[in-house]
């Protein structure tokens, strides 16, 4: 009797633990970008800039940080102090819609999407991330735009930093357009 006790209470205690568990709560939705968001990281208008743009729900919030661009969006994200706190995050599906205006009902998660860098499409901030929910669409981009295929899990602080200083191709230019009469050789600059 004594033989059947113990594994019967070891039975009964992990069936009452699995009735304690609860079902994993769902992930908030994507919100749609509206006129007069702004982006977390910089501030800017986020409707007034081509490329896509990404949402970022940090733990136990219901209402997303929004960004201007995928760059700003993996800055964010891939700031240790961030990582650890970010619930969620989602990006535009770039073959749902023009790139100078992504598409909100094609929000993918963040870390699902096929990206592609180094490519000659300018976003918010210059340089940016084409993202996709489909590797195929992705490969179409880069066939056309150039640059190389990267996964979420790829995607680190290294990476961004070489991509905002160009040095992953896509001639653009880089960083903020010039307003008119800039003059470029004119300005000098600080050391």
């Amino acid at each position: 009797m004594k033989k059947l006790l113990l594994p019967l209470l070891l039975m009964s205690a992990l069936l009452l633990a699995a009735c304690g568990e609860s079902e994993p709560e769902a992930l908030a939705a994507a919100q749609p970008i509206e006129a007069g968001d702004s982006c977390h990281v910089c501030g800017m208008l986020i409707t007034e800039h081509p490329g896509p743009k990404g949402e970022a729900f940090m733990e136990k919030q219901s209402e997303p940080l929004k960004f201007c661009s995928t760059m700003d969006l993996f800055a964010f994200l891939k700031q240790p102090e961030n990582e650890t706190q970010v619930s969620h995050a989602y990006v535009h599906d770039v073959a749902a819609a023009s790139w100078a205006t992504p598409d909100d009902e094609a929000f993918v998660p963040a870390s699902e999407a096929i990206y592609v860098v180094g490519h000659d499409q300018r976003g918010a901030m210059g340089h940016t991330l084409a993202s996709f929910a489909d590797e195929a669409d992705a490969e179409a981009f880069r066939e056309e735009h150039g640059g190389e295929l990267v996964t979420f899990a790829e995607i680190d602080i290294d990476l961004l930093g070489r991509l905002g200083r160009g040095e992953l191709g896509g001639d653009i230019g880089g960083g903020m357009p010039m307003e008119m009469g800039d003059d470029m050789e004119g300005m000098q600059h600080s050391q």
